[in-house]
């Protein structure tokens, strides 16, 4: 089999979808809606919970003005959580380890 040096640089796909593209929609399944009624499902709970320790946990060692960056940094570890994840799936390697992300 005879394959070019430059294939291990290609966007890994699955049934020709770009893995890519499905890490960055996975990562909005994270992010609850707002409910309309008084009492949520447990999806949401957890959602919420999930959401609410890791800000506890991301804002701990800040000072107030690192605050301001908290947003950045919180949306950049669910986007690494999200690819690293992808990883798990057989016959997948993670777009992290490509130097192009």
């Amino acid at each position: 089999m005879m394959v070019s040096f430059f294939d291990q640089f290609a966007s890994p796909s699955f049934l020709g979808i770009p893995l890519i593209a499905v890490a960055i929609a996975l990562a909005w399944v994270l992010f609850p809606t707002p409910p309309s009624r008084w009492v949520n499902n447990r999806l949401i709970t957890v959602q919420t919970w999930f959401i609410n320790r890791f800000t506890n946990q991301l804002m701990l060692p800040l000072n107030v003005g690192g605050h301001k960056w908290a947003l950045l940094l919180a949306s950049l570890m669910v986007f690494l959580i999200t690819i690293n994840m992808l990883g798990l799936l057989p016959y997948t390697f993670t777009p992290t380890t490509q130097l192009s992300l």
